[in-house]
C-alpha cells in the first residue's frame, strides 16, 4: 500500500455527485414534475467550520447552510434553500451530509467536533491564563497556533514569531 500525496487527499474536495430527486419531492401529488438531477459536491473542513460558527445552535440555519454550500447545480441562494420544502430540503441535506462523510448522528457529530474544541479551549485557558470569553472569540486556525506554540514551548522548541 502505498502513502497518499497531498494532491489524492484534495482531490475528493472537487469531486461531484449527480442525484436524482424522486419526483414525488418536487411536486404535489398529481402534478409532480418528472425526476430530475442537481449535482452536489462534498463540504470541505473549511465549509464545515464556517456554517458551524455561523449556525451556532439553530438547526434550521444549519442545514439550509449545509443545503447551499453542497449544492452545486442549480445554485441557490441561502434564501431559496431556507425557503424548500421540508421533504426535498431533508433529502438534499442528507445526501449531502453523507458524500461529505458526515453522516454520523447528530449527536455522535457534536461529540466529535466539540469534544476537542472543549480540551483545546481548556488548555488554552490554563496555559495563557484566558477567560472562557477569550477563548470563544478564538478562531479555529488561532487555536491550532496556539496550542502548537504550547506544544513546542513544553517541548523546548524555540517558537519563530
Amino acid at each position: 500500500m502505498s502513502v497518499l500525496k497531498a494532491e489524492s487527499l484534495l482531490a475528493g474536495a472537487s469531486v461531484t455527485h449527480d442525484l436524482a430527486i424522486p419526483p414525488e419531492l418536487l411536486g404535489s401529488a398529481g402534478d409532480a414534475p418528472d425526476a430530475g438531477t442537481v449535482r452536489l459536491r462534498p463540504l470541505t473542513l473549511a465549509s464545515v467550520q464556517r456554517i458551524l460558527k455561523a449556525a451556532k445552535d439553530d438547526d434550521g440555519l444549519m442545514s439550509a447552510l449545509i443545503v447551499r454550500e453542497a449544492l452545486v447545480e442549480p445554485r441557490l441562494t441561502y434564501e431559496q434553500a431556507a425557503s424548500l420544502p421540508s421533504g426535498l430540503a431533508r433529502f438534499l441535506l442528507r445526501e449531502a451530509r453523507r458524500i461529505s462523510g458526515l453522516d454520523t448522528g447528530e449527536d455522535e457529530l457534536a461529540e466529535a467536533i466539540q469534544a476537542p474544541l472543549a480540551r483545546a479551549c481548556f488548555v488554552l485557558a490554563r496555559e495563557f491564563g484566558w477567560t472562557p470569553q477569550q477563548v470563544s472569540e478564538l478562531t479555529v486556525g488561532q487555536v491550532l497556533l496556539y496550542l502548537e506554540m504550547t506544544r513546542q514551548e513544553n517541548r523546548g522548541e524555540q517558537t519563530a514569531c
